[in-house]
C-alpha cells in the first residue's frame, strides 16, 4: 500500500460489535488500497432518533460527523447497529455525501434476522464491508453503475447485496484510481 494514499477513519458508534471495524478495515486496505485507521467510538446519536419512525436519520448523523475535526484523516465512516432512514427511503444500509468526507452504515439491516443483535455472522460481516466500500467509493466521486457485477451498482435489497461484488468495474477502477491519486 502506498503510503500517498488517503487514510480513511473507522469510527463505531455504541454497541457496534468490535469485529465489524476490523472486517471493514481489512477490505478497506485489500479491495481499495487505502489505510484504514480505528478513532474513538462515539455513543449512540440519540439526537438523530426520529421518535415517529423510530429509526435514526442519516442526515443528522452525517452533519455531526462533517463538523468534526479529524485531522489525522482524510474521510471518516461512521459504522452504527441502529436502523437508519433518508426521508425518500424506508430504510438504508449506508449513505454517503458525493465527494463528502462522511459516511455512514449500518449492520441493524444486514443480519439474516434483522432484529438479532447477538449475530453477527459472515453473511453480516460481508455484506457490512460490502455497504463500506461502496459509500466510500461515493466519497471519492463514483455514482452508482448500471454494471450488476460492479461494486457501485445499487443494492436496494439484501438479495441485491449478496449478488454484489467487491470488485469495481473497470471504467469505475479508473476513476475510483484518478480520484485518489
Amino acid at each position: 500500500m502506498r503510503k500517498d494514499r488517503p487514510h480513511i477513519g473507522l469510527i463505531p458508534f455504541g454497541g457496534t460489535p468490535d469485529i465489524v471495524p476490523k472486517v471493514i478495515a481489512a477490505h478497506i486496505s485489500a479491495y481499495l488500497d487505502l489505510h484504514a485507521i480505528f478513532l474513538d467510538p462515539m455513543a449512540n446519536p440519540s439526537y438523530a432518533l426520529d421518535k415517529q419512525r423510530l429509526q435514526y436519520d442519516v442526515g443528522a448523523i452525517l452533519e455531526h460527523l462533517e463538523s468534526g475535526s479529524f485531522r489525522s484523516v482524510d474521510k471518516v465512516m461512521g459504522i452504527l447497529d441502529v436502523d437508519l432512514f433518508v426521508p425518500v427511503f424506508t430504510h438504508v444500509f449506508g449513505e454517503a455525501r458525493q465527494k463528502g468526507r462522511a459516511a455512514l452504515i449500518s449492520i441493524f439491516r444486514l443480519r439474516k434476522k434483522p432484529m438479532d443483535t447477538i449475530d453477527v455472522s459472515a453473511v453480516a460481516l460481508e455484506r457490512a464491508a460490502k455497504v463500506a466500500l461502496h459509500e466510500l467509493c461515493h466519497l471519492f466521486g463514483l455514482t452508482h453503475c448500471e454494471n450488476d457485477r460492479c461494486l457501485m451498482h445499487f443494492s436496494g435489497s439484501l438479495s441485491d447485496l449478496d449478488q454484489g461484488s467487491f470488485n469495481l468495474c473497470r471504467y469505475c477502477k479508473r476513476f475510483f484510481e484518478d480520484a485518489v491519486s
